[in-house]
């Protein structure tokens, strides 16, 4: 899936919950937190870090891909 960012980043807990990834924002930093997220093949546990376009996140078996 891809995701066209509006301004110069997004957060990651952001990311997840407006895509619908998880019920909550609270559920999206407990994945974080916990090791699940991976920003460009490597695992992400910063909660705020900054997604830029042309980043891929990987959750589970999602990946989205920033423009």
């Amino acid at each position: 899936m891809k995701y066209k960012i509006k301004d110069d980043y997004i957060e990651l807990f952001k990311l997840l919950k407006i895509l619908d990834l998880v019920d909550s924002g609270g559920e999206a930093k407990m994945l974080i937190s916990e090791g699940y997220v991976l920003r460009n093949e490597e695992v992400e546990t910063r909660k705020r870090a900054k997604i830029r376009s042309g980043e891929i996140i990987k959750i589970a078996d999602v990946v989205i891909e920033v423009v």
